[in-house]
């Protein structure tokens, strides 16, 4: 009997807690239909450019290609290369064909080379036209470890320093630090922003280790310049704390933040880079332009593989700042819960 009464109390308790009940029922639910519309989306179709080749030849890559083939000269492909419009410059250079992949997703490149590759298949079953392949942003040697790092260097300083940052805001509330500091003339701006500094010095000590790790230790690819990726990555976490101090003041225990773990990170690790967004629904591409690590992972990506400096993405930084200074003042507003001031 007391085996049924404990396993009662459980049970009801568990009922209760409406969020936990919830969590544990439509959050599998949630991933798995986010990896079944990233996994089940439409092969990626690769575009690109080609200039002055044999009309068989044209004739044959038009068959291959779903997308319509466009027209440029090797000059303009380039700087559409730079808008990230292509994946390929196919022209002939002394009789010889030339293929220029636009090169940062080895996933790309590798889908534009097979259909290439099988278009003139078609035209030359015994394989003897010669071929050169070169590369605008990285090299042959570009693996998918170099493609993935930049967002996975992103998203676990997103994780970590919005789990460990949201269960230390916590703590000062439930030890009864902040309410302590609520009872005094500091503004609540004033506290939002010392606990973000107080915390932002590890999250920079953070930044710098994990990226020095990956590039000089991992030996990720690495073109662009490693202070400008630690300036991105300290915005990076500067915005998953403030997001995890906002969450955490609807939180009640340790538990609870974590919950809020397959609701806001997860999702956004199917949208940072890591699978091709072109092919997924329109809708989805919508929800991913609201999501931090969209665009943190794009600037890292930009950095490390395109060799970007921080003014090329200005827009990037612009985002994340953006999505930073929106958790701030929600944070001032959220304290207000606790006490008004």
């Amino acid at each position: 009997m007391n085996v049924i009464a404990i396993a009662k109390r459980i049970f009801q308790q568990f009922i209760r807690d409406k969020r936990s009940l919830a969590l544990l029922l439509l959050a599998p639910i949630l991933v798995l239909t986010l990896i079944w519309l990233v996994l089940d989306s439409e092969d990626y179709q690769p575009s690109i450019v080609t200039q002055e080749l044999p009309e068989q030849m044209e004739e044959a890559l038009d068959e291959a290609f779903d997308k319509e083939i466009d027209h440029l000269t090797k000059e303009e492909t380039e700087e559409a290369f730079k808008d990230g419009e292509y994946d390929a410059f196919v022209s002939m250079e002394d009789g010889q064909l030339a293929i220029l992949l636009e090169g940062s997703d080895p996933t790309a490149n590798s889908t534009t080379l097979k259909t290439l590759q099988d278009a003139l298949q078609s035209l030359d079953p015994d394989n003897n036209r010669q071929m050169s392949v070169d590369y605008f942003y990285g090299s042959d040697e570009l693996n998918l470890f170099d493609q993935v790092g930049s967002v996975l260097i992103g998203f676990f300083i997103f994780f970590f320093v919005f789990i460990i940052g949201g269960i230390s805001f916590l703590r000062e509330r439930t030890q009864g630090t902040l309410e302590k500091l609520l009872s005094t003339p500091v503004k609540r701006w004033e506290i939002v922003i010392g606990y973000l500094l107080g915390f932002g010095l590890f999250t920079i000590i953070q930044s710098f280790i994990i990226v020095s790790y990956a590039v000089y230790l991992l030996d990720i690819w690495m073109a662009g310049d490693f202070w400008q990726l630690i300036i991105v990555t300290i915005l990076l976490a500067i915005t998953a704390l403030s997001l995890a101090t906002l969450l955490s003041a609807f939180a009640n225990n340790e538990f609870q933040i974590m919950q809020f773990i397959p609701i806001v990170i997860v999702p956004q690790i199917f949208f940072s880079g890591i699978f091709q967004i072109e092919t997924l629904p329109e809708w989805l591409q919508v929800v991913s332009k609201f999501m931090p690590l969209t665009y943190g992972a794009d600037a890292m990506k930009a950095i490390m593989i395109k060799g970007w400096n921080i003014w090329d993405i200005w827009s990037d930084i612009a985002v994340i700042v953006g999505f930073a200074f929106v958790f701030v003042i929600l944070n001032i507003v959220a304290l207000r819960k606790h006490r008004k001031l």
